[in-house]
């Protein structure tokens, strides 16, 4: 069975939509069955549909911050969801939902880790004179960028780059690591699922021979 996910975004959704084509292949272990934004205007809503995956806008009014993550954290238990995939959503979430779902939640960042947490990562590695860039998937912990990392990938740093010339390098890379991770972590999910399955369902006892 493969994993039930969710995607949060904020915007256009290309991460989305890259977990979405690698979850077409039928032995891609994750199935992409929600996909959220706070933002009615979110791009990447659009594409969800096209999928034929259900959507769901779940704004954040004023500090209304706990009912924000409460709404979500409901609608990811209502959809069965296993894994959740944060794809360019834009809050920094609480305690209360990212400890809900530790070491079921991931996030791609725009920097090769722990280089360069937050915001304005490629315009900091220019200025900074980084020779390598790139982007890191990691599980999301309280600590914001800091938590485990599943996988990375590189791109050189070149002599006329600018922020948005490099940022369209790390994005290529981005769409393709964010697919392995995601394949990783739902096929341990799938195998741990399987095993506690067979300890609840054990082989009925062989009749002696006669």
């Amino acid at each position: 069975m493969r994993v039930r996910t969710a995607v949060l975004i904020s915007g256009r959704g290309s991460n989305m939509a890259a977990l979405i084509r690698a979850a077409a292949a039928p032995a891609f272990p994750a199935e992409i069955a929600l996909v959220i934004s706070d933002r009615a205007a979110a791009a990447g809503l659009a594409l969800a549909r096209v999928a034929g995956i259900p959507t769901k806008v779940i704004e954040v009014r004023g500090a209304a911050r706990a009912r924000h993550e409460a709404e979500i954290d409901a609608m990811l238990e209502r959809h069965r969801i296993g894994l959740v995939c944060l794809a360019g959503y834009l809050h920094v979430l609480t305690p209360f939902l990212v400890g809900r779902w530790r070491g079921r939640m991931l996030n791609i960042h725009p920097s090769l880790l722990p280089a360069f947490p937050g915001l304005e990562t490629h315009a900091r590695a220019l200025a900074a004179g980084a020779k390598l860039h790139g982007c890191t998937v990691h599980l999301v912990t309280e600590q914001l960028d800091s938590g485990p990392i599943l996988a990375q990938a590189a791109v050189p740093v070149l002599p006329d780059d600018t922020p948005e010339r490099l940022a369209a390098r790390v994005l290529i890379q981005e769409h393709r690591i964010y697919p392995l991770a995601l394949a990783m972590m739902a096929g341990a999910r799938a195998e741990t699922a399987a095993a506690d399955a067979a300890l609840m369902n054990p082989l009925p006892a062989l009749e002696p021979a006669p």
